[in-house]
């Protein structure tokens, strides 16, 4: 038997933290990654508001953009015109993608 391993040789310290790197690597890529992917297309989006875009708030409303103001939006709510901050904005309404998956789910 060798006397090395017999004695109970200390194990290799970077060796005891392979596990650790491994779980923060994965948790990187499910997790935050898509998240920064997610807010990018967000702030594009948001970027890229124009009058009559519609649009999904924080607070369940649908609305059309009226007028884009820096960082305020004059939106159409029902008959009344109100003013809200750009950042309530969750996603555009009248998307492509967003529609072309409404429809499939309307066929489902």
């Amino acid at each position: 038997m060798n006397p090395v391993v017999a004695a109970g040789a200390a194990p290799n310290p970077i060796a005891s933290f392979v596990p650790l790197i491994a779980m923060v690597a994965i948790f990187y890529f499910l997790v935050i990654r898509p998240q920064q992917k997610q807010q990018k297309e967000l702030e594009a989006t948001l970027a890229g508001l124009k009058k009559g875009d519609r649009v999904l708030t924080n607070g369940g409303f649908y609305v059309t953009v009226m007028t884009v103001r820096g960082s305020d939006l004059e939106v159409l709510l029902g008959d009344s015109k109100v003013v809200m901050s750009r950042s309530a904005v969750t996603r555009l309404a009248n998307h492509p993608e967003l529609a072309a998956k409404a429809e499939t789910a309307e066929k489902a």
